[in-house]
């Protein structure tokens, strides 16, 4: 009998509207020095992500790395899946849409899927691979724009997105549907000091450069080499004083229109281009 064949175990739950809510979370203490900080928040160590709509969660179920504690699935978003031959890895609960609206709230797009998994593990910032570029993000706060710049990330292929443990969004939810799949993809780096984290990229041998439109000159004209760290700071404060001290050079992206300025999550595409194209990365 064939994988597809056998299709997914499913199962019905008499209780399809329970969940196991996760509550706040916390911060984890490290011992000084360390650059990251595990993706355990701390109280919401234990706590499930939650992933729903088709790509989060069928890139979910294909990554290895993802640990899946309960699927959720409408009978319409089963017989896909057994129609595209993708394995649910543990028996589903075949549950109404409105279950998965009451989790959720009417206005999800979950498109008949819903999982609850363990969040991934942060990477510590020493295990970054020392060529392409990464990003770094000073307090972006905008579930919605931080996973609109992982799935950018993604296709640009981005070593990994460093952020603050403290002042980002959980990789959850509403950031996980906007990444479309890309949580799976690009590794999410929590430090507790941005500063300090920075300086280790320096240390490390990365080019730092914020991203600030009172940079002093325009990122498409200065050099730039491997591997290559981008900041962005969040819209409105933009980059924090001493992000940019930390920087080893701060530009600004010219536009030829009336508006001098982008939203985040475009300033990140338009600099992702940008540097992988002068860096020889584009194919």
């Amino acid at each position: 009998m064939s994988d597809r064949d056998r299709g997914p175990r499913f199962r019905r739950d008499s209780r399809p509207g329970k969940d196991s809510r996760a509550g706040k979370t916390g911060d984890r203490k490290r011992s000084p020095g360390r650059g990251s900080a595990r993706n355990g928040r701390d109280a919401g160590a234990n706590s499930p992500a939650i992933l729903y709509g088709w790509h989060t969660v069928t890139a979910a179920l294909a990554n290895p790395r993802r640990t899946i504690r309960k699927l959720l699935l409408t009978e319409n978003a089963a017989r896909r899946l057994v129609d595209e031959n993708i394995d649910t890895r543990i028996a589903p609960e075949i549950v109404r849409p409105g279950a998965i609206d009451q989790r959720l709230g009417p206005d999800a797009v979950h498109q008949g899927l819903l999982a609850e998994t363990d969040p991934l593990p942060s990477p510590d910032i020493d295990t970054l691979a020392q060529e392409g570029i990464v990003l770094v993000l000073d307090q972006i706060t905008d579930p919605h724009n931080v996973g609109a710049i992982m799935r950018s990330a993604a296709a640009f292929a981005v070593k990994a997105i460093v952020t603050t443990a403290r002042h980002s969004p959980e990789a959850t939810g509403v950031l996980a549907k906007s990444a479309s799949g890309a949580l799976e993809l690009v590794p999410l780096v929590l430090v507790q000091n941005l500063a300090r984290a920075l300086s280790e990229l320096n240390d490390r041998g990365f080019m730092t450069v914020g991203l600030d439109s009172a940079g002093d000159e325009n990122l498409a004209a200065i050099p730039l080499r491997q591997p290559l760290a981008l900041v962005l700071g969040a819209e409105g404060k933009g980059l924090r004083q001493l992000t940019r001290e930390t920087c080893s050079a701060v530009a600004r992206l010219d536009m030829p229109g009336d508006i001098k300025s982008l939203n985040v999550s475009n300033a990140a595409v338009l600099a992702l281009y940008i540097g992988a194209s002068r860096l020889g990365l584009m194919r």
